[in-house]
């Protein structure tokens, strides 16, 4: 598009300030926006004017766009709705609706264009208007090449008349611009020119600048020249030809400068303009003439000269002009005729004369022929099929129009813009209800239109819609889903069913093609024939390798485009008894805990069978029944009728059966495997040393030597029999190590004096199982020089077997007590010398109370009367030892008794004698009551021997001794026992007190071990079960 001339870097900022307005109105351009370009007149053909898309945001994708008003001149790219011009040129001048445009109005050429959305088919209509810009194309001209002006010879110096104006269509700057004269020689001094502005108007005046003699020259020959504003500007001139008159005293005058009517179109009324005049004869007669008047004006009116009376000459349409504008001269009939102008306005007064006009076009893709517009029976509800257009050329309330669709049609009128005025609106003509071409074929649309005059004045137009048939209807299977059997082991190309389709549509739109469509698994087994529907298939079937088979059945038409109906096919393949029972493995083992209960779950077998329904009914049962296992049908759970015992029998092999229940039936075996796990059910068993027993170690035996091996074994296996070894009690002074793998015993430390003596280990056989089972075994060692005195050791170990296990025996219990009576005494004496101090105090502070201290303790008091008194012994024994006390040493032991000789110096324990029968057994008491005498300090002042209390209950030594077990965290155990079993005590300061038992060589019991009441260092086991 060529626009106004303008700087490029102007143009580039009003490009841009545009750019940004278009931008902030975005959301309002969808609705009730009117395009305003601006060209200029006379462009060449396809010069861009705008682009819809581009400079007003409108979607430049999808759309379609068409001009629909505003041809010859314009025409409208479809796509991105650029405007442009056409062969047929613009002229500003040429145009009817710039032609009664008075000098300084706008000309606009309006036009309308519809957008379309192609996905919905839903168009609007966009209307708009193009500024034509004025170029200078036209020359300023005079009404006649010759213009005669007659001044009278009097005429004052400076006197102004009137030169008749030039004419320039174009407007605006390219109008008249300047006007010159060109006077001759003779007429330079007494002539020149004064251009007025008058309404609008450049009045060019001449001016008289000298004295005119009419006896010298009767008239002047000038050239006038007008130019326009344009670039380059345009000019022409006229001849000026100057009469000079005689004397006129004066000039006709008007009423009044303007005069102003009202016209009714359609009517004779006329208006009347008359001056009056001083003068009397020629000079007072009155000549009146149109000045300036266009040819509408004198197409129109007549002025009659000699009254001035305007009257209608022609058909007065207010439509056509609505306003008469012109000058009326005034001239008087003297020899020097003098003049004057007055300006004329009629207005032409509105009758309602015009009926509203109705104008049907296409719109969008919808085009009409012949007042005819086809439309298919698929498009959308409220589609426009027409653009309805309703105007009335009458103004005021005679031009507003009201219109509706006459008649019960499924159309309705809906507004299409909302710029227009009263006296012209634009609908869309669409559609209400869906269209269906079986139904109605056309429809006979008819469109009144009533304007609101007085009377109302009415139109109609009708437009002719044909409903256009398509393919609109889907071929439709007599049934949507079908399901059928079809038995499997089929023979090829089987008739398996046949399906049908109807279509509602005719001809090539009711041909229907059968097609299937199939997963890809199941392409290539069933075909259907194209035209009758026949379902067959190709191959054989197999139920266990698919069961289903579905799909889709097709029916399409021939319509253009096709349409398509389809039906689910569901092919049920009916079982045959054709496979055998199978099971999921080839063989089973299985693996159960010993000891479980009888009809314990030992393992689940799983059976399967390709069949269906009665074919895969499976019974399961034990083949080489020996009634060890049975086996739940259904679940295939085998359930024990036994308890294992895994050291008795750890495997067990059988075979199952299954039968499905087919006709005939069909069979399968498999072989089953029972591994019995152990269990940590035995506790280990201590194989050597026997608890009886004794390892005798000299004093100079060298650290780090092993002096004892363990050995134990457990009938378990795996990790439970797996065996630590520990030492649990009897090592107060860690003279000895075990090996936790091997159980080999190791001397830890040098032997001292005080290790001396019988040594009691409690070893503990711990297995690895879970929960951990145990055995306990009394390891003795005796340090000592010689083993000269047997019997006394035998007795020692035989005393150590009943003492409980939690009283330490190690070594030489004197070494201790010396100590201790060492303190004793330094203690004893510490507490004479801080009594006596007291009583010294005492008694010089309070001689009063001399009498209660001589009263305090005497130690020794009672030690006369019960020196000699026996130790109690337990409640079994029936006969009491009286004791004696021998003053006199004894006579010297031989040297093979020199070791016992030293042993007993060094338990210095009581040797009581109760019968010949019982074995001596040693008590001393723990805690003597106060004031008893130190019968220890007695016996070993009095007598190198020991005094034996022996009790009648105490087995011999020969006999066989349980195993004494030590106590787990429930108190209560199962242990084993073997010929050598006792529980002992630290001897240097113990008792003990047994009931009565019998026991075979080897033995298994449980006991608990009840602890005290009271603070007691005994432990009591009380055997709760015996069984040999």
């Amino acid at each position: 598009m060529r626009r106004l001339a303008l700087p490029r870097f102007r143009m580039q900022q009003l490009v841009s300030c545009l750019s940004l307005w278009l931008f902030l109105q975005l959301p309002c351009l969808s609705s009730g926006t009117r395009v305003v370009y601006k060209v200029q007149e006379e462009q060449p053909p396809n010069t861009l004017i705008g682009s819809l898309a581009a400079d007003y945001g409108f979607p430049d994708v999808g759309h379609l766009y068409k001009l629909e008003v505003g041809a010859p001149y314009l025409r409208v790219d479809g796509k991105t709705g650029d405007i442009y011009t056409t062969e047929t040129s613009i002229d500003r001048e040429s145009l009817r609706e710039c032609q009664q445009l008075f000098p300084g109005d706008p000309c606009f050429l309006e036009f309308e264009v519809s957008i379309t959305d192609l996905m919905n088919n839903s168009p609007r209509l966009l209307e708009g208007q193009i500024e034509v810009l004025d170029i200078n194309d036209n020359t300023p001209n005079f009404a006649s090449p010759v213009i005669t002006l007659a001044i009278p010879e009097n005429t004052n110096i400076g006197a102004l008349f009137p030169i008749p104006l030039a004419m320039d269509r174009d407007a605006g700057a390219n109008g008249v611009a300047s006007y010159e004269l060109m006077p001759g020689a003779d007429a330079q001094k007494l002539f020149g020119l004064q251009v007025a502005e008058d309404q609008d108007e450049k009045q060019p005046q001449l001016i008289v600048m000298g004295n005119l003699d009419r006896e010298q020259s009767e008239s002047y020959d000038l050239t006038i020249k007008v130019q326009d504003g344009g670039s380059p500007p345009r000019a022409s001139s006229a001849l000026l030809r100057i009469t000079i008159l005689d004397m006129n005293d004066n000039t006709p005058k008007f009423e009044k400068p303007l005069y102003e009517a009202e016209l009714s179109e359609n009517s004779p009324i006329g208006h009347s303009v008359k001056a009056n005049d001083s003068d009397q004869g020629a000079n007072a007669e009155i000549d009146y003439s149109f000045h300036q008047a266009s040819d509408v004006v004198r197409r129109l009116l007549r002025l009659d000269r000699a009254t001035g009376l305007i009257t209608v000459q022609g058909p007065v349409d207010r439509e056509d002009i609505n306003v008469l504008k012109f000058s009326v001269m005034a001239k008087d009939k003297g020899a020097n005729p003098k003049t004057a102008r007055a300006q004329v306005i009629i207005t032409i007064r509105d009758m309602n004369d015009n009926a509203p006009s109705i104008e049907i076009r296409g719109i969008g893709l919808v085009t009409h022929q012949d007042g005819m517009a086809n439309i298919s029976e698929d498009v959308a509800i409220e589609t426009p099929v027409a653009l309805v257009q309703v105007s009335d050329r009458d103004e005021g309330e005679n031009a507003v129009v009201t219109c509706v669709v006459a008649g019960d049609v499924p159309f309705q009128l809906r507004q299409a813009s909302d710029t227009g005025s009263d006296s012209k609106k634009k609908y869309f003509l669409q559609t209400t209800t869906p269209l269906d071409y079986e139904a109605v074929k056309e429809y006979v649309i008819e469109i009144v239109a009533v304007d609101s005059g007085n009377p109302p004045l009415s139109s109609t137009n009708s437009l002719k819609v044909q409903v256009v048939d398509v393919n609109d209807n889907d071929p439709v299977f007599s049934q949507s889903a079908t399901e059928v059997t079809f038995p499997e082991n089929n023979s090829p190309d089987d008739l398996v069913m046949e399906v049908s389709a109807t279509d509602a549509d005719s001809g090539s739109n009711a041909k229907l093609v059968y097609s299937l469509v199939m997963e890809p698994s199941s392409k290539g087994i069933f075909s259907i024939d194209p035209e009758s529907g026949e379902i067959r298939v190709k191959t054989v079937l197999d139920r266990e390798q698919r069961e289903r088979y579905e799909f889709l059945v097709v029916a399409a038409d021939k319509g253009s485009p096709s349409r398509k109906g389809t039906a689910s096919v569901a092919i049920n393949v009916m079982d045959r008894n054709d496979n055998d029972p199978k099971f999921m493995l080839s063989g089973y083992n299985f693996s159960v805990m010993e000891n479980m209960p009888p009809l314990s779950p030992v393992g689940m077998v799983t059976v399967i069978d390709a069949d269906k329904g009665e074919n895969a009914f499976i019974q399961l049962s034990v083949e080489q029944d020996n009634g060890d296992f049975v086996i739940q049908n259904g679940t295939g759970t085998i359930l024990s009728s036994i308890s294992f015992d895994r050291e008795r029998q750890s495997t067990y092999t059988f075979r199952l059966k299954a039968v499905d229940g087919g006709d005939p039936p069909r069979s399968a075996y498999v072989g089953v495997t029972i591994n019995v796990l152990d269990e940590n059910d035995n506790a280990p068993v201590i194989i050597s040393p026997s608890n009886a027993s004794y390892k005798h170690i000299l004093p100079h035996t060298s650290p780090g030597q092993q002096v004892m091996s363990v050995g134990a074994e457990d009938i378990d296996s795996g990790i439970n029999a797996e065996l630590q070894y520990s030492i649990t009690g009897g090592n107060p002074f860690e003279l000895f190590k075990i090996s936790p793998q091997s159980g080999n015993i190791t001397l830890e430390k040098e032997i001292l004096r005080k290790h001396h003596g019988l040594h009691r280990l409690v070893v503990r056989v711990n297995d690895k199982g879970k929960p951990s089972r145990h055995g306990t075994a009394l390891v003795h060692f005796y340090v000592n020089e010689t083993l000269a005195n047997r019997t006394l050791l035998e007795t020692l170990v035989g005393h150590s077997l009943d003492t409980p296990i939690d009283i330490d025996i190690a070594g030489d219990p004197e070494y201790e007590r010396s100590k201790q009576r060492s303190n004793i005494l330094f203690g004893v004496i510490a507490g004479i010398v801080a009594v006596t101090l007291v009583i010294v105090l005492v008694v010089l502070v309070r001689y009063c109370r001399q009498k209660e201290a001589k009263s305090g303790y005497q130690a020794g008091k009672k030690e006369t009367k019960d020196l000699y008194a026996p130790k109690q012994g337990n409640k079994g024994n029936k006969a009491k030892s009286k004791v004696k006390k021998s003053k006199s040493p004894k006579p010297p032991k031989p040297a093979e008794d020199e070791e016992e000789t030293g042993l007993q110096k060094s338990l210095k324990f009581n040797l009581m004698s109760d019968t010949v029968s019982d074995s001596p057994r040693i008590h001393l008491p723990l805690n003597y009551p106060p004031g008893s005498p130190d019968l220890g300090r007695h016996y070993r002042s009095n007598s190198p021997l020991p005094s034996i209390q022996l009790q009648p209950q105490s087995p011999s030594a020969s006999k066989k001794h349980q195993v004494v077990q030590d106590l787990p965290a429930t108190n209560t155990f199962v242990g084993t026992g073997d010929s050598n079993s006792t529980g002992s005590e630290q001897y240097s300061d113990y008792s003990y007190r047994t009931n009565p038992q019998k026991y075979t060589n080897k033995q298994v019991g449980e006991f608990v071990l009840h602890p005290p009441t009271t603070p007691s260092r005994h432990t009591r086991a009380i055997w709760t079960e015996v069984w040999e």
